[in-house]
C-alpha cells in the first residue's frame, strides 16, 4: 500500500518536524515567512515549501498585509489529530487512576513488620 501524499491529510503534513515547528512558532499569533526564517533557522525556500504543504491541508491560514503574507494556525483543522490523541489520553487516565487505587491500597496495608527497637548499651 502506498503512502498518502503529505498534502493528503493533516497527519502526514505534521509528520515532518519542520512543519510541526512552524505550527508551534505561529501557534500563539501570526508570523510572516521572514519571521519564521529568523525563529527557526530554516531557509526561506524551506519555510515557503512547508507553509505550502500546511496550507494545502488547511492547517494554516494566510492573509495579505501589503506585499507580505501573514500566517496563523487554523485550530479547527487540527481536530482530527486532537480526537486521535484524546483516545490515548482516556486510556492513560484510566491506567493512572488504577495505579492510584493500587498505591492507595498498598499504603493502607499493614507491613507485617514490628518496628525495630534500638539496643540499649
Amino acid at each position: 500500500m502506498s503512502r498518502a501524499a503529505t498534502t493528503a491529510d493533516v497527519f502526514n503534513a505534521v509528520a515532518e518536524v519542520s512543519r510541526r515547528d512552524i505550527l508551534m512558532a505561529i501557534g500563539d499569533g501570526e508570523a510572516g515567512v521572514g519571521d519564521l526564517v529568523d525563529r527557526l533557522g530554516l531557509t526561506q525556500p524551506q519555510v515557503s515549501k512547508h507553509l505550502g504543504v500546511l496550507r494545502r491541508v488547511n492547517l494554516v491560514r494566510c492573509r495579505a498585509v501589503g506585499r507580505e503574507r501573514r500566517y496563523t494556525v487554523n485550530g479547527t483543522a487540527l481536530k482530527p489529530i486532537h480526537d486521535w490523541v484524546s483516545a490515548f489520553e482516556r486510556q492513560w487516565n484510566l491506567r493512572l487512576d488504577r495505579l492510584d487505587d493500587v498505591l492507595a491500597e498498598l499504603q493502607e496495608e499493614p507491613t507485617g513488620r514490628e518496628p525495630r527497637q534500638q539496643e540499649q548499651s
